[in-house]
Order: C-alpha cells, then structure tokens, then sequence
C-alpha cells in the first residue's frame, strides 16, 4: 500500500502528522536529499515538500519529474509562499495539456 509523506523544516511540517500523514522534518540539503531517494524507495506514492526546502534540493526533484511515483507537490511552509509550487502546477499543466490554460 502507497504511502504520503511531508518534507520540510519542523514547524511547517508537524501539524500533519494530525492528518495521519508521515513527517519527516529537515533542515539541511544533504539530510533532505537522503530522506528523498529513500522515501521514493519505499513505496511513497506522494511526497510534499515545502517549497524553501525544495529551492536547496531542486536537482534531485527534477530527476523524479517524469516518474510514476512519487509525486512530488510544493506546499508554502512557515514563512509563506515562494510561488514555486504555482509555477510547478502551472508548468504541468502545460505539459500534460499542450498550452497554459491557467
């Protein structure tokens, strides 16, 4: 069975451990880029990731980009939005779609 599973620095990723989702804070790049390849390893269809935690290590989503799983999804963390995880829907959209509709 898939599971989902949230990124990010402790504050903006604590509260969905009451959604039953898994949490798996991170501070530091190296420490986000490990718990990454391993949650695409063991069986996590969804990953979210906030998006300041996602500008460190953007190398590595782009290599999950056109997998089946995971699915990587940009969510704003504590400190607000970056537009990043708009312009990742936006640029999907495109792709799946053949012109920007949004």
């Amino acid at each position: 069975m898939y599971k989902i599973a949230v990124m990010g620095d402790r504050d903006s990723v604590l509260g969905f451990r009451a959604l039953g989702l898994d949490v798996f804070p991170c501070e530091e790049a190296a420490e986000a880029r490990r718990q990454l390849h391993q949650l695409a390893r063991n069986d996590y269809a969804v990953i979210y990731i906030t998006e300041q935690l996602s500008s460190q290590i953007s190398a590595e989503i782009q290599r999950y980009k056109d997998e089946v799983t995971p699915a990587i999804i940009l969510i704003p963390g504590k400190t607000g939005s970056l537009g990043l995880g708009e312009s990742a829907l936006q640029s999907a959209v495109e792709r799946a779609v053949g012109a920007d509709i949004l």
